[in-house]
């Protein structure tokens, strides 16, 4: 599946965020995309929902702006695919693997902690 196919449904799916003051907010503050989301259709659904984006163009801009908001994804997925149990179960049934994501998170937290409390 393309990239592009799975932003509405995972844009949908983020829970209402809780806040100190003022009511949940419902919908995320801004969406930094790569030139995989170059797309009208996908542009014109964020504004409608009233989500600022900030999403390279093809053949215009450069992907490089997004850096320190796209090394923190491209990261935590290098982390998700060193678990090799995920890597070889990706094909299987969507709840073991939404489960296995979650040790594998669990664990890549707790090792993270881990280091962190050493130093």
């Amino acid at each position: 599946m393309h990239d592009s196919l799975g932003l509405e449904p995972l844009v949908r799916g983020i829970p209402p965020i809780r806040s100190r003051r003022g009511p949940r907010r419902r919908r995320p503050h801004k969406l930094h995309g790569d030139k995989g989301y170059d797309y009208d259709h996908l542009r014109r659904w964020l504004r409608e929902r009233g989500i600022p984006h900030r999403i390279a163009r093809k053949g215009i801009e450069s992907s490089q702006g997004l850096g320190p908001h796209r090394w923190v994804v491209e990261r935590t997925v290098s982390w998700l695919a060193g678990c090799r149990r995920l890597h070889r179960r990706y094909e299987r049934k969507a709840e073991h693997f939404l489960a296995f994501v979650g040790i594998a998170a669990a664990l890549i937290g707790y090792r993270r902690l881990a280091t962190l409390l050493k130093a």
